[in-house]
């Protein structure tokens, strides 16, 4: 038991005074937290997952309700300027309701991932899924986009951000798209290893 204790107390993220990483959290409504109180949207609730954890990080929340893929592009640079370790990437649900065409969504959002890994900046992208009802053609294409550019990047992956929430009517708003606040729980401990493991890396690295 000795022996465990003195090994964790010389894990990175458990040294007292250890640089703070700093995670955002670029995205639509789903991260703004539409509905919400601003300490139970998502990036507030995984920011205190991961300090239970013992991680010193601070999640921002670059989320901006109705924001397309294009509008996440069109603020990266603005977004950057605080330069965070880690950015998750949650765009792409407006696009589809708006039923645009899947293939600007890819080019927006290959945009993004080219200029975090160009400023070094760790992506970490989440997944959407499009309404059933814009027919096969047009979900197939916009389902698959997100698996095939974490591949092309070769960038950590969550591959359906609202997992476990989706269609199901407790843990949504009235409006059945946004999250309740249990909603919210749900989607922090489905991504929270991901991020965890994202954190770990830079960790290393530093």
């Amino acid at each position: 038991m000795f022996l465990l204790l003195l090994v964790l107390s010389l894990l990175p993220s458990s040294v007292p005074g250890a640089e703070e990483l700093h995670i955002m959290v670029l995205g639509d409504s789903l991260t703004a937290g539409y509905g919400l109180d601003s300490q139970a949207a998502f990036p507030a609730r995984l920011e205190a997952a991961l300090q239970s954890l013992g991680l010193a990080v601070r999640v921002s929340n670059a989320g901006v309700s109705g924001d397309t893929s294009a509008g996440g592009l069109a603020r990266l640079d603005w977004s950057l300027k605080d330069r965070p370790d880690l950015m998750i990437i949650e765009l792409g649900a407006n696009d589809a309701l708006r039923g645009l065409d899947p293939q600007q969504t890819r080019q927006n959002l290959s945009q993004i991932l080219t200029r975090l890994q160009q400023q070094r900046i760790l992506p970490l992208l989440t997944g959407m899924k499009a309404p059933r009802n814009l027919g096969r053609d047009y979900y197939t294409k916009f389902d698959q986009l997100y698996p095939e550019l974490a591949q092309q990047y070769q960038v950590a992956f969550y591959p359906f951000f609202l997992e476990g929430v989706a269609g199901v009517p407790e843990l949504n708003q009235a409006d059945g798209l946004h999250p309740t606040a249990a909603g919210v729980e749900v989607i922090v401990q489905g991504i929270l290893p991901l991020v965890e493991n994202c954190l770990r890396q830079l960790i290393a690295r530093s």
